[in-house]
């Protein structure tokens, strides 16, 4: 009996595993764009769960400072450390920056910490941590810094001591570290210009004792949402878990890429049904007469759709192999942190394999079709 996937193979070897790599393509994408979803839900999460708080306290009526802007007093971590249960009080400061290299800025994230105290918000790769309250950064290695470089920010000159790797924002800039007073500076300090404009329209200039958020570290045995609870309820801001921080960043803020990329992918798997069902259909009109020797001899429907469905099953593996390996190959090299597992690619697997069988639907009808007698026609 002919097999129509082997006959194809055999005698147009470059034309079926062309046309399969090709959609093979369309599925690495699709693959890749999943990876990118789990990446930005990864990314989002670092710098929360490098801090890895109790809880965050936050301005009143704010989603905290990864969703929305925050300004705090610095000096609230006083009455903070009164709480019952609160161990320790981390003021912070976060801030989007632009970081001069060579020709071209490079945009980073900044975190303000109180840099002589135990409290470290990063993982060092190479250096040190910040040693003097002054003129000292902590660079991601994605900045391209290495130790001992001299960067310029604002009114002052840093010296790079040391660095994180991977340690990136919820927007994929790589994080700088800075002390909390010098963070400060940079955000809330106006120019002289600006200073002598504000006293003489009256107004105030804003003061550089000013954090984004407090992250709150609980002694054992005291439950998190009662002492939020408390401190909502006596100093008036919004005191979140790190839980519920956690679905802010990835509800509130990923929620509509993540649609945006669901629908690309659907498109993605729309469009390859439609291409390996157009392949399928006009393969099998090539083998008319073929299909219809097989009816004359007597191979039954069964036989005919089993073999249209093995042509399709086939180039849908062949295109998902090369789809995972364009992926997996290619993850790497995205300005964003792509995640690529396996559980992932086993489902995107089994939806290939029943796209592909539906695909072969409207081959199989065209074959049934056929009439035998084509098979000894003109």
């Amino acid at each position: 009996m002919i097999n129509l996937a082997q006959r194809d193979i055999a005698h147009s070897l470059g034309k079926f595993v062309t046309t399969a790599l090709g959609v093979g393509m369309l599925i690495g994408v699709v693959l890749v764009m999943i990876g990118i979803y789990r990446g930005m839900v990864h990314d989002a999460m670092i710098v929360p769960n490098n801090i890895a708080p109790d809880l965050w306290v936050v301005q009143k009526d704010t989603l905290g400072p990864f969703a929305e802007s925050s300004r705090l007093h610095e000096d609230l971590k006083y009455s903070l450390k009164g709480f019952a249960g609160v161990k320790e009080v981390h003021p912070l400061t976060f801030q989007s920056l632009q970081m001069p290299k060579g020709d071209k800025p490079i945009r980073v994230y900044a975190l303000g910490y109180e840099s002589l105290s135990s409290f470290k918000p990063f993982t060092l790769t190479q250096g040190t941590a910040i040693k003097v309250r002054s003129r000292e950064i902590i660079v991601d290695t994605k900045t391209g810094f290495i130790l001992g470089d001299k960067i310029t920010l604002g009114r002052n000159i840093y010296t790079v001591v040391g660095l994180t790797h991977k340690a990136v924002s919820s927007g994929g800039d790589p994080m700088v570290y800075l002390d909390l007073h010098e963070a400060q500076e940079l955000q809330f300090l106006f120019s002289n210009e600006q200073i002598r404009n504000d006293r003489v329209r009256g107004a105030q200039s804003t003061a550089t004792a000013t954090v984004n958020a407090f992250a709150l570290t609980l002694s054992p045995g005291f439950d998190s949402k009662t002492v939020a609870q408390e401190i909502h309820r006596w100093k008036h801001q919004e005191v979140y878990t790190q839980q519920e921080q956690s679905d802010i960043l990835t509800k509130n803020l990923i929620e509509r890429s993540a649609k945006q990329i669901g629908m690309f992918t659907m498109i993605l798997l729309i469009v390859s049904s439609v291409i390996i069902s157009l392949i399928i259909y006009t393969m099998t009109m090539g083998k008319i007469k073929e299909i219809a020797i097989l009816k004359l001899i007597g191979a039954s429907n069964f036989l005919i759709t089993k073999m249209i469905a093995q042509q399709s099953l086939l180039m849908g593996i062949i295109a998902f192999a090369g789809g995972a390996i364009f992926a997996n190959a290619s993850a790497n090299h995205f300005p964003k942190t792509v995640i690529l597992i396996p559980s992932d690619e086993l489902k995107l697997f089994l939806v290939v394999i029943i796209i592909s069988i539906l695909a072969s639907i409207g081959g199989i009808r065209s074959a049934l079709r056929i009439d035998p007698a084509s098979a000894i026609g003109g």
